[in-house]
């Protein structure tokens, strides 16, 4: 199983440079979190994030909310512009439920490319604390679910 999770709401650049989570993100994050502790669908044995600030504490929160004992890795190509083709490499070589905390427009075109094999940002729309939920391997990814915040307001 792959979970792709796009970081919760930053602040702007203006405020805070860096981009760490806003009030509204941290609760995002903890709304999240509380759902899907209730629901058990979200089990990765790794958490991976990308070096932007909101990514990774988006990831950490969401493990201690969750009270993961999954690992969290800091791994290259996954900054909003890289080439996805670079993860998904990386994601074939995994051999246990995986989540990805990242950024748009990367994880809408990792998603596409996975599950329809061709690189389309428009073909998920992956908003901020959203998680899509994949199922697969090589180039036959089946969609398993997607949520995103305003489902859980």
């Amino acid at each position: 199983m792959l979970y792709l999770v796009r970081h919760a709401h930053a602040v702007d650049a203006e405020e805070n440079f860096a981009r760490p989570l806003s009030q509204r993100g941290e609760q995002q994050v903890v709304t999240l979190a509380a759902f899907l502790g209730r629901s058990g669908l979200f089990q990765p044995a790794e958490l991976w994030h990308s070096s932007l600030i909101r990514s990774h504490q988006t990831a950490v929160l969401l493990a201690a909310r969750l009270r993961l004992a999954a690992p969290l890795s800091l791994m290259p190509d996954l900054e909003p512009e890289d080439d996805p083709r670079a993860v998904a490499r990386r994601i074939k070589a995994s051999t246990h439920p995986l989540a990805i905390v990242g950024h748009e427009p990367h994880l809408s075109a990792l998603a596409s490319l996975l599950v329809a094999g061709r690189m389309d940002a428009s073909l998920f729309v992956m908003k901020k604390c959203a998680v899509l939920a994949l199922e697969g391997a090589g180039p036959h990814w089946r969609v398993r679910w997607h949520l995103s915040p305003d489902l859980l307001a």
